[in-house]
């Protein structure tokens, strides 16, 4: 009897490990199913995405009355904002788009097109629901332009779309079938109908998208600058062309004043030439200095040591005006001190792509200080405040626990099963 007990003993010591064995198999395979579950169920997400992000938009079907094609003028920011009222003028209008043509003969001589800043197939695809844009006219109405069969004009500055819809659609541009925008620069009143000033948001925030060399590069600096910690983006407006423009000449010496003054005059469509520097200083309307700059940025509180990067051409006066910022923020940097000349070269002689990259370091920076309210000022905040609710939203979506966000991803994409959805909560809380 003892000797049996004695056998039995032995019997269950040696089924204890195999069982413990066995087990530890059983969670193995299961975490290896659930692993195998959720790499499926990623690559199911990623696969459906990319087939919403690729479905084109439905085609706006319209019949259209005429081509428009425009010219933009001044720099990037300026033109950026023109094609946005000229998108929305083409949409009121039921015209046809040629891409836009981008300003060649500007202060900064920048030869580039609108295909070496802007993603042109992802601008004419994410508008197909609004308006039809083509790259160029047809062959036939080509010809015309070039017989000279057809109408070129400047727009009227801050116009309201009736402006459009009822003098220029029936006069000019129905009757010639090919309409051309010399001018593209505020010609389009801002307290317009809600649908205007969604479509003028949808064309900035969404289909002028840079062309990837410029995304990829912005991407890096914005990388470098992460590296070394948080970074405020200062757009100090202290450029040559801007003071001549406005005729400020605070800290300049008499022959910098005498060359700003030659620069404006030499400038036919700068308008205004006889300017007083002191009442324009006194009336808000010059930028500030970069001795000015240094003082609000203590004012505001901004730490010594904080990386600030300047987000700008050439600083006129070069380091001699930049001296008291630079021993107050001694952390200044710009692209060109951040990335070898070589990353540059692409970019170097094209004021238009520099300001490109200076924008998407100016979107993902931590504080955007901008020392004159410009385009670009206007544009970023613009920008930035769209960002800023569109991650407000999605973050409030994840407030309440791991079945919200994943609802978030089923409303997103109409293909996710209710199974997947249960299921990426699942992942969401993490395995037991």
């Amino acid at each position: 009897m003892e000797v049996k007990n004695f056998e039995k003993i032995n019997d269950d010591k040696q089924r204890q490990p195999s069982m413990a064995a066995r087990a530890r198999k059983a969670r193995h395979c299961e975490l290896a199913a659930r692993a195998a579950m959720a790499v499926a169920f990623v690559w199911t997400v990623v696969v459906q995405l990319m087939h919403i992000w690729r479905t084109p938009r439905p085609l706006r079907e319209y019949q259209s009355n005429g081509y428009l094609m425009v010219s933009s003028n001044g720099g990037l920011n300026q033109m950026r904002s023109g094609i946005c009222d000229m998108v929305a003028i083409a949409r009121c209008m039921n015209a046809t788009l040629v891409v836009p043509q981008l300003d060649n003969t500007s202060f900064w001589h920048d030869q580039s097109q609108f295909k070496d800043i802007f993603d042109v197939d992802h601008f004419i695809n994410s508008l197909r629901d609004e308006v039809k844009i083509v790259k160029e006219l047809p062959p036939h109405m080509q010809r015309n332009v070039n017989m000279g069969r057809y109408v070129s004009m400047p727009p009227s500055s801050w116009s309201d779309i009736s402006y459009y819809t009822d003098k220029i659609l029936p006069g000019e541009l129905k009757k010639h079938r090919i309409l051309h925008f010399q001018k593209t620069d505020s010609r389009l009143a801002n307290n317009g109908p809600l649908e205007v000033q969604k479509l003028r948001c949808k064309v900035n925030y969404n289909a002028l998208r840079f062309t990837a060399p410029i995304e990829k590069m912005g991407k890096k600096i914005v990388k470098i600058l992460r590296k070394r910690g948080k970074f405020l983006v200062l757009h100090l407006r202290y450029e040559k062309d801007m003071l001549a423009f406005s005729g400020c000449n605070e800290g300049c010496t008499d022959e910098e004043t005498t060359e700003l003054q030659e620069l404006r005059y030499s400038i036919p469509w700068w308008k205004k030439k006889e300017i007083n520097s002191t009442s324009a200083r006194l009336a808000g309307l010059c930028p500030l200095t970069p001795e000015e700059t240094a003082l609000t940025l203590k004012a505001l509180g901004i730490d010594r040591k904080t990386q600030i990067y300047i987000a700008a051409g050439d600083i006129y006066g070069g380091e001699r005006r930049l001296k008291t910022l630079r021993a107050a923020y001694p952390n200044l940097v710009k692209k060109e001190t951040l990335l070898p000349p070589s990353d540059l070269l692409p970019f170097k002689n094209y004021s238009s792509r520099m300001a490109a990259l200076d924008y998407i370091v100016s979107l993902e920076s931590d504080i955007f200080f901008p020392t004159y309210g410009g385009n670009m000022a206007r544009v970023i905040e613009g920008h930035r405040r769209y960002y800023s609710q569109f991650f407000e939203e999605e973050t409030n979506s994840f407030e309440n626990g791991p079945f919200e966000a994943a609802m978030v991803l089923f409303k997103s994409s109409p293909f996710l099963s209710l199974i997947q959805v249960f299921f990426v909560s699942g992942i969401l809380k993490g395995f037991d």
